[in-house]
């Protein structure tokens, strides 16, 4: 079995798609298994792609000494290949080069620390799609400009209902006495079902770390202080759409709510009798004007997404067409109709609007945090916290970008450092340098604007730490990137004398043909016309039909419109010069019989045969495409066969039983 993709449609695709995870060995010097033209090329690269062919098909045991040989031979063929792209001096083109460049930025993303952690979040995020939560809380919110002693009196109090909490009181009943949450009023606390990326991630992870009937110690957001209470957890009922009409309250009526009420309650009624139009209804009743006219259709929606009434009654209802009772929310009174339901789509296609919703959230600034700490640990990151500070305090009630350029030409200030990575030192000048080459203010307060410019500046210069290190040390970086080098070489060597010449070069394709007529040949045929009968019961109008008639296109065109367009089921019908020999229908044919009829495979066949053309060659313009096919693989073997004269191929055996070894292992 040949394990290694063949070249030209293997580097075709690899142009197209997007990066692969690979994993294989940095090679050196001791790694060379040959030299092509007195360039040496590594064992490593070879067991890669050899075993990457294999982990494409993981049911392929061990590779034969037979396999083995083939797949060297394709190896080798393929650096003759690189090396001739390099001799004619593509990779200095300026198409190679701006192909490579994007090329380098899409492989780097899998390496960074950054696109490792937004994986997990992602996956971790869908994982917890797969569940709803009820919960309920009470909100314990900071004092404007807090002092760390505010902070903890918000901190007591909260720990203080928690208590009672524990001792039996009422989470809801507690939410109106505590909670600084407003809807609390109306909610009690109670937010209803939700699930991730609903709510900031403190509280999410507060939540899908409880079991229903569990209570939070006081969890921290930018919201202050909440104690949580799960409700209820159950599998996620993915999404809903609905149709809805609404009766309004008045609310400066003293009887609005008494007589919105007996209203929908009355619509309801008719609603169940029979032949009613919940259209017409809706239309004649229903207060949401935005609704009203398209009969109350909403978009789909999830859990989270609609006030917790509203929604716990649309997933209540199971049956497609099924009308809820009357329901109160704070807008009025609804009666709700399933229209449809569709479970929870698949991570593939949530993926993008995960990573957009983790990216534009609070998330996005937690994962770049955790990426500068990864980073500073990883690095050796080393700061000198006067220096900054001083720096800080020279550029205090600087609000623009032009301060800092202006400080920088100024003569009040030395030279100092800020920090160091990898033992590299980074200073004043650097970081003023970079506010002037980004031109672009933080979109940030004055008083947190230096904070904002030096955060930045770290970043840039552990990211570039990162990939510097990822370039000159990750081998499995490495070798992929080499890989996608001397694909595109590949790719453009080939569209250059194989491809696109076996296309464009209409003498060189005369002349193959010309050449090779041998393998162009018709076998004997006949003019055909064919009717394989569908349903038996009509045989006789198709038998009636072509009895006592000669093939022809006109024939055929005859027997579609009259016969076959008012049977369409019944029959199917082809006409044309066929091939006699080990046709299933034709090779049982009697060549004199005009008219005849043959059962094969389970269907009768009529045939109306025409005269016996002998074979011969096939015409050019009716095969060129084959041709031009066959063509390109002349090409390419000639070309390979050139290579192998040009450039002298040394293997060094020992290194190839190695690799041998290597791969069985």
């Amino acid at each position: 079995m040949n394990f290694y993709l063949r070249l030209a449609p293997f580097y075709a695709l690899l142009i197209c798609i997007g990066f692969l995870q690979i994993r294989s060995a940095k090679a050196d010097q001791a790694d060379e298994i040959m030299t092509i033209g007195g360039k040496p090329v590594s064992k490593s690269e070879l067991i890669y792609l050899i075993s990457k062919g294999k982990k494409e098909d993981p049911s392929v045991g061990g590779l034969s000494r037979e396999e083995f040989e083939e797949n060297l031979e394709l190896f080798v063929n393929y650096k003759l290949k690189v090396k001739e792209a390099e001799s004619l001096n593509l990779h200095k083109s300026e198409e190679f080069f701006r192909e490579y460049e994007s090329f380098k930025e899409n492989l780097m993303a899998p390496y960074l620390i950054k696109n490792s952690l937004e994986e997990g979040e992602l996956r971790k995020a869908y994982s917890r799609m797969q569940e709803v939560v009820r919960a309920s809380h009470i909100l314990f919110q900071f004092p404007p400009n807090a002092s760390k002693e505010d902070s903890l009196i918000v901190l007591r109090m909260a720990l203080k209902v928690k208590q009672e909490i524990d001792n039996g009181g009422d989470i809801n009943e507690l939410a109106i006495e505590y909670s600084d949450d407003p809807s609390a009023r109306l909610n009690k606390g109670d937010l209803g079902y939700f699930t991730s990326l609903q709510m900031v991630p403190a509280f999410e992870d507060a939540v899908y770390n409880m079991q229903p009937g569990e209570t939070s110690d006081p969890v921290l957001t930018d919201f202050g202080y909440h104690i949580i209470q799960v409700m209820d957890r159950r599998p996620n009922p993915g999404q809903v759409k609905v149709s809805h009409l609404l009766v309004r309250i008045d609310q400066e009526n003293p009887d609005g709510e008494d007589n919105a009420k007996r209203l929908v309650g009355d619509i309801y009624q008719e609603i169940q009798k029979e032949n009613t139009s919940w259209t017409e209804i809706v239309k004649n009743y229903s207060e949401d004007a935005a609704t009203r006219e398209k009969g109350g259709i909403l978009p789909w929606f999830s859990v989270g997404s609609m006030i917790p009434e509203f929604e716990m009654t649309a997933f209540s209802l199971t049956e497609e067409g099924e009308i809820s009772p009357p329901v109160q929310t704070q807008y009025g009174y609804h009666i709700l109709r399933l229209e449809d339901k569709r479970p929870l789509e698949s991570f593939e296609s949530q993926e993008n609007i995960i990573r957009s919703k983790i990216l534009r959230a609070s998330r996005g600034t937690l994962i770049s945090s955790q990426v500068m700490s990864i980073q500073k640990s990883r690095y050796n990151f080393e700061e000198n916290e006067g220096n900054r500070e001083a720096l800080k305090e020279n550029l205090k009630g600087f609000t623009k970008a032009s301060d800092y350029q202006s400080f920088k030409n100024s003569p009040n200030w030395t030279e100092s450092e800020l920090f160091r990575i990898n033992g590299k030192v980074y200073n004043t000048t650097d970081f003023l340098g970079f506010v002037s080459w980004k031109e672009r203010i933080p979109n940030t307060t004055s008083e947190s604007l230096f904070e904002s410019w030096y955060t930045a500046f770290t970043a840039e210069c552990l990211n570039r730490t990162e990939i510097k290190d990822i370039t000159e040390s990750n081998g499995d970086y490495q070798m992929t990137l080499k890989e996608y080098r001397d694909g595109i070489l590949l790719f453009s060597l080939m569209n250059q004398e194989v491809w696109q010449k076996g296309i464009m070069d209409s003498l060189g394709q005369r002349t193959y043909y010309n050449s090779n007529l041998d393998n162009y040949l018709w076998k004997d045929r006949v003019e055909t016309m064919m009717v394989k009968v569908l349903d038996i019961g009509k045989a006789s109008i198709a038998r009636d039909f072509l009895q006592s008639k000669s093939p022809s296109t006109e024939l055929k065109s005859q027997f579609d419109n009259s016969v076959q367009s008012k049977n369409q089921l019944a029959f199917q019908s082809e006409y044309g010069l066929m091939e006699i020999e080990n046709h299933p229908i034709l090779s049982s044919a009697e060549l004199g019989e005009e008219y005849q009829e043959i059962e094969a495979n389970g269907h009768l066949h009529i045939l109306v045969l025409g005269e016996v053309v002998e074979g011969g060659p096939k015409d050019f313009t009716e095969i060129r495409g084959l041709v031009i096919k066959d063509y390109q693989e002349y090409l390419d073997e000639t070309l390979v066969k050139k290579l192998r004269e040009k450039y002298p191929i040394v293997i060094d055996e020992q290194a190839k039983e190695e690799a041998f070894i290597a791969l069985n292992q």
